[in-house]
């Protein structure tokens, strides 16, 4: 499982390093994808088959079909280099306002890619709804 978070910087061309511990678990054969909430998420091959395999009859619908179209057109395979360094597509770094210093997020089965500053403003909103979100879930599962 990936937990926790790391703090990394964006070279002149684009290239981050994944932090080791994400390596270890992830392997060296990776998909880059746009995410939600403008960042962008890592994940190993299988898992990315697993994640979009899973829509299946939801692709007959337009939301499906725009998800298949956010997701897949926005994703990159990736090999790693030996000290786990990739460079992130421009259309990402983009996308994701990838400039100077970012966070890597454990998430479960992926790492979240963010800008640093929106990260952090994006962890205060996470911060005060907290309650409130736990409550939801609360009510749903009981």
């Amino acid at each position: 499982m990936l937990l926790g978070h790391y703090i990394g910087r964006v070279g002149e061309k684009g290239r981050v390093a994944l932090p080791a511990s994400f390596r270890r678990v992830l392997g060296k054969q990776v998909v880059v994808a746009r995410w939600y909430e403008k960042c962008l998420t890592v994940v190993a091959q299988e898992e990315w088959e697993k994640l979009v395999g899973g829509l299946g009859q939801q692709r007959l619908v337009a939301a499906g079909r725009d998800t298949d179209r956010f997701l897949l057109s926005g994703a990159f395979e990736i090999e790693l280099d030996e000290q786990g360094r990739f460079v992130v597509p421009q259309a990402l770094r983009e996308y994701a306002n990838l400039e100077d210093e970012v966070v890597f997020a454990g998430v479960g089965v992926r790492v979240e890619l963010w800008d640093r500053r929106a990260w952090e403003e994006y962890q205060k909103g996470l911060v005060e709804r907290a309650p409130e979100m736990i409550e939801e879930l609360a009510g749903e599962n009981g």
